[in-house]
């Protein structure tokens, strides 16, 4: 399996995570702070992606605890379809992302990450879950 980048969009920051070559892993990877335009937010999910050496995005789809899919999963999908024009030579999939964010801060928490680090790292770790989430459904 290639590299695998995991994509939590955010409306201030989007976190990156990243699978090991080996498609076991996911690591947090960095925090894109958006910048204001989405067509350049976009381009830096894809160029991240590139670098990584990542076949497939997988991008988080925020589903309302119900499975009901609102706004949000709208606009992720959204997004999901414009990296996906963007990038015609990569895979861009949605991936439901419920509790994800609520987990990454339970991790941190239980790691002894102080508060205030904790707001810089929770979207790369969000994206982390997500990404293994993924990983994991398919082995």
């Amino acid at each position: 399996m290639a590299r695998v980048l995991g994509v939590d969009l955010g409306s201030r920051r989007i976190g990156l995570a990243i699978s090991d070559p080996g498609g076991v892993i996911a690591s947090p990877l960095r925090v894109l702070e958006r910048v204001g335009d989405v067509d350049r937010d976009r381009a830096a999910i894809v160029a991240a992606a590139r670098e990584e050496a990542a076949e497939t995005i997988v991008v988080g789809l925020p589903t309302e605890m119900s499975g009901r899919k609102g706004a949000a999963a709208q606009a992720a999908t959204v997004e999901r379809d414009a990296i996906a024009a963007l990038a015609p030579d990569l895979t861009v999939e949605l991936v439901d992302e419920r509790m994800t964010t609520v987990i990454a801060q339970r991790a941190m928490v239980g790691a002894g990450v102080r508060r205030k680090d904790r707001r810089g790292r929770v979207d790369k770790v969000a994206a982390a879950v997500i990404l293994q989430s993924y990983l994991d459904a398919r082995r």
